[in-house]
């Protein structure tokens, strides 16, 4: 059992550099608990450094990876290093990563990342990264990735559900006609979904 961390609550809680650089110090340490909660602190004062926050995204421990990730989809910092550090977890061993990476570049509107994660969608053996990556093609509202997105409505439900508000982010005749399929869909939700969209009653 890991021993209470509190020189590191109080180094958060500290004013000026002194705990910004015992922070940064401790990077370096061997237990990745410490190195999850250094990057969630430095990261939530905006003092985390670009090279350090992408080391993070490619520690050796998943919970300090996942930590990185998760704070940059937060974050306003728009850095073309960390877009490109999230991109590469898209290819992470550990599906919470993947998932958490394709969360980040939707959060940041990455059109650079559309390609992979047009990919992620489609073939991802975990239903919750297929389900992310539409999600964030959604947001980013790509013309490249439609094709995807219409091609989710025949995935699991969840997936389903996700891209028809996907969808809504996307105009045209095979919009119109893809929501129009998705309105007789057998998950109630689903079809949920689509009322909502097109003020609609359900099917």
């Amino acid at each position: 059992m890991e021993p209470p961390h509190d020189d590191l609550v109080g180094a958060t809680h500290a004013r000026g550099d002194e705990g910004i650089a015992q922070l940064l110090s401790e990077l370096a340490t061997t237990r990745g608990r410490r190195r999850v909660l250094v990057v969630r602190a430095l990261a939530r004062r905006d003092r985390l450094p670009t090279d350090a926050w992408c080391a993070a995204t490619r520690d050796e421990d998943v919970d300090v990876r996942l930590e990185a990730l998760e704070a940059y989809a937060r974050s306003e910092r728009r850095d073309v290093q960390l877009l490109a550090a999230a991109r590469e977890r898209l290819a992470d061993d550990d599906d919470t990563v993947v998932e958490a990476a394709a969360f980040a570049l939707g959060e940041h509107l990455d059109v650079t990342a559309v390609a992979a994660l047009c990919d992620l969608a489609r073939a991802h053996r975990d239903p919750r990264c297929r389900e992310a990556a539409v999600a964030a093609l959604g947001s980013i509202g790509d013309e490249r990735a439609l094709d995807v997105v219409i091609g989710a409505l025949d995935d699991k439900p969840a997936i389903r559900r996700r891209a028809v508000v996907a969808i809504a982010n996307f105009e045209g005749p095979r919009v119109e006609a893809a929501l129009e399929r998705a309105s007789g869909d057998r998950d109630w939700q689903v079809r949920a979904a689509v009322a909502q969209l097109t003020d609609g009653p359900p099917n």
